[in-house]
């Protein structure tokens, strides 16, 4: 069972903080991107309530990454981009009857309206499918574009007009007139599907929405033209004329205008018919013939949706009424265990299939081994303590399509001679120990770069998007590379060696099946152009550090400029990063031997003192804290970064590859503006720019941004909520100002 989020010290909830944004950013990358969920919709919400109530117990630890200022994935490579020309956002989320009371009430206090004023909502089907968004110039139909991460999509205008659901060419319509809605097959169109694939001995497909998503995201068309996809029109972006005053008039009109709506959608006049109408759909929902996952509401009052405006990646005006996980029992077969990038040991569930909300299941995550022993990463019991072995009989759940987690076990239909899951101390892909740290609910191989499945996945991580992007040698180039015996990659720096030993092989890449001298020539040309040229951040980024993504690597970046710095601060600050590593220890350490005797732990944390206790010279010190200060960063991520740099086998790869390439020093920001050179924090809510974009706006401007208050800071600017570090600043003599004076101080947003 997780700690709760009242119970969470500062350092727990820094750290829960850095494994959400790792958990949530690959689980957006994997559902929207790679149409492959790794978890379950019900998991994916409560990751993000957890995220959410933590920033606001402790704002001021909110990430520069933070999930909840993102919305989806980046588009696929290979797709054109389009920009969208007003952002896909996505929604907020209900659980609860109360969640939706506390909705109306969050938009009448904006409003200002009295609780019994009249105010009236739309609800609807939150159809489980792909977003699109379909622009239209003069009736005619121009280009198509997922929804990817709410600023760019991918171009899927040829597979669009396959379907038919989607009119070429509308009458009577806005100059221009932007259609979003949602993709999606059938129930019946799905299975019909699969069964050709199956048929012809192809891939089957798990579920409509991966079928949907699949299909509309193939770089032929005439694919697409093949599947059965349909439309649902509920939304619009950039209009050159209004629709009508209302949601609900407004729906009509894109009805009229030749679009499929969904016939559920109701105007509700209190939040008690909006429940009544969630009920009602919720009852009709194993027979609708496709799957949806909750009760869309918004404000119909068009004008009163533009005062209520947005937040950073979500309508204050509407909410999705999500609905509650299914369930089923089935028996469990095995258990595996999954090697991932950074080493971690993950147990799966293989299951009797079962259907479990209209899909067919045969895979549950069990997270790790305090989970199959019945008790949480601290000791405490779950389940009443049942564990979970090989041949039980399980429940399992899902509140989407994707593999869904162990709920429960029937002790009553054990077999005899069941026996406790012992879990593997030695990694089963390389035979290395695998080891737990305390403090840690993982436990992770020790192999590194010689454990073929953590080398895989790193490699694959290297070459990614937001990493060194190389064209033409993707995950499926990795592993061909990785499995070759004449020509192989198998750390980063074989990569820009390839041209020079496929010069001395006689076995070359132009003669392998799929490739010629073009082909083979082109990977080249686009290795070397990344090797004379690429940016410190993506190399940071691509290394594939735990808790490293793209924005901690954006901010280390700008801070140290150059890699060679960067390097010099991580040697220098060593010794106190290994002081705090055993002070950590020892604090969990104290913290289970208290729990195992029924006390809550009275002590200092130790990473407080960790210095006092421990000789460790002022420089180290001062390289520590200069790292840890750093916004974004914190103790968590700076362990892992220095735990990589001092591990002698990992290091010599990282030097390896370092020596073969040009890496850019990023560039310094301006200093002819008001806060140049000056030391700048932000604390509390901010209210009109996310955290991110301020500070990107105050590094831009030749600030440096610091995630603690201290005797060098010039300027808080303190949004609400803001606590410990507005005392501070204020006990220090430091200016503090609102977000309202940032922005005049800027000159503007």
């Amino acid at each position: 069972m997780e700690i709760s989020v009242e119970a969470l010290t500062k350092a727990q909830a820094e750290a829960e903080l850095a494994r959400l944004a790792d958990l949530l950013a690959k689980a957006n990358h994997a559902y929207h991107a790679e149409d492959a969920p790794e978890i379950s919709d019900a998991e994916y919400d409560a990751a993000r309530r957890r995220n959410a109530e933590i920033e606001a117990r402790f704002p001021d630890l909110k990430r520069a990454d933070s999930p909840t200022d993102q919305v989806g994935a980046g588009p696929d490579e290979g797709f054109g981009k389009i920009p969208h020309a007003v952002r896909m956002l996505s929604l907020g989320n209900a659980f609860e009857d109360e969640d939706v009371a506390e909705f109306d009430s969050r938009v009448r206090s904006f409003l200002g309206l009295p609780r019994n004023a009249p105010l009236a909502y739309t609800a609807e089907p939150k159809i489980d499918g792909l977003s699109l968004s379909l622009r239209y110039e003069n009736g005619r139909l121009t280009q198509a574009a997922t929804r990817g991460d709410g600023a760019v999509g991918e171009n899927v205008t040829a597979n669009a007009r396959t379907i038919k659901d989607i009119p070429q060419q509308i009458e009577n319509a806005p100059e221009t007139l932007e259609v979003r809605g949602e993709v999606y097959m059938s129930h019946a169109d799905f299975e019909a599907l699969n069964s050709r694939h199956a048929e012809r001995g192809g891939k089957t497909f798990a579920n409509p929405r991966n079928a949907a998503a699949g299909s509309l995201r193939q770089l032929d068309a005439t694919i697409t033209a093949a599947r059965p996809l349909r439309f649902f029109a509920y939304a619009w972006g950039a209009l050159s004329a209004p629709l009508a005053d209302t949601q609900m008039a407004a729906i009509d009109r894109l009805k009229q205008l030749g679009f499929q709506t969904n016939p559920l959608t109701r105007l509700c006049r209190s939040t008690r018919e909006l429940i009544d109408h969630y009920t009602s759909i919720e009852a009709q929902r194993a027979t609708l013939g496709y799957d949806i996952d909750g009760v869309v509401y918004k404000v119909d009052d068009l004008a009163l949706q533009a005062r209520l405006g947005f937040r950073s990646t979500t309508p204050r005006w509407a909410i999705a009424h999500k609905f509650p996980a299914e369930t089923a029992w089935t028996r469990l077969g095995a258990i595996d265990i999954q090697v991932g990038r950074t080493g971690a040991l993950s147990p799966v569930a293989r299951l009797a299939p079962v259907t479990v909300g209209g899909v067919v299941v045969s895979n549950a995550t069990l997270h790790n081994e305090d989970y199959i022993a019945g008790r949480d990463s601290k000791g405490s019991v779950i389940r009443d303590g049942k564990d979970i072995r090989v041949g039980d009989w399980v429940q399992v759940y899902r509140a989407g399509d994707v593999i869904p987690k162990v709920a429960d076990v029937d002790l009553s239909k054990r077999p005899d001679d069941a026996r406790p899951y012992d879990f593997p101390t030695t990694c089963p892909e390389c035979g290395s120990d695998a080891v737990r740290e305390e403090g840690d609910a993982i436990r992770r191989c020790t192999g590194g770069l010689i454990c073929p499945a953590q080398a895989i996945e790193k490699l694959k991580h290297f070459v990614s998007r937001g990493a060194f992007d190389i064209e033409g040698l993707g995950a499926r180039q990795i592993e061909m590379f990785f499995a070759d015996e004449t020509l192989p990659i198998r750390e980063p720096a074989d990569i820009f060696t390839l041209r020079e030993r496929d010069a001395q092989n006689l076995a070359r890449l132009k003669n392998r099946d799929g490739w010629g001298d073009t082909s083979a020539e082109n990977l080249f040309a686009a290795i070397e152009t990344r090797r004379k040229d690429i940016a410190f951040d993506r190399v940071l980024f691509g290394l594939g550090i735990r808790h490293v993504g793209e924005a901690a690597a954006r901010d280390l970046a700008r801070h140290f400029a150059t890699w060679q710095g960067l390097e010099k601060a991580l040697d220098r600050a060593r010794p106190a990063a290994m002081a705090h590593r055993r002070a950590d220890l020892a604090e969990e350490t104290e913290r289970r031997r208290a729990t195992s005797e029924g006390r809550r732990a009275r002590i200092k944390p130790m990473r407080e003192t960790a210095f006092n206790i421990e000789p460790v010279e002022a420089d180290a010190l001062d390289s520590w804290n200069e790292l840890i200060a750093i916004d974004g960063v914190g103790p968590a991520l700076a362990l892992s970064l220095s735990d990589a740099f001092a591990n002698p086998r990992e290091r010599a790869s990282i030097d390896r590859l370092i020596a073969l390439l040009t890496i850019q020093a990023t560039e310094a920001p301006t200093d002819d503006s008001p806060v140049a050179g000056k030391t700048v924090v932000f604390t509390g809510t901010l209210e009109k720019m996310t955290r991110a974009e301020a500070k990107a706006r105050a590094e831009a401007l030749g600030a440096k941004v610091s995630g603690s208050v201290s005797g060098k800071t010039d300027l808080l600017i303190a949004g609400p909520g803001a606590g410990s570090k507005a005392r501070k600043a204020a006990d220090l003599g430091v200016e503090i100002i609102d977000e309202d004076g940032w922005i005049v101080l800027i000159g503007g947003l």
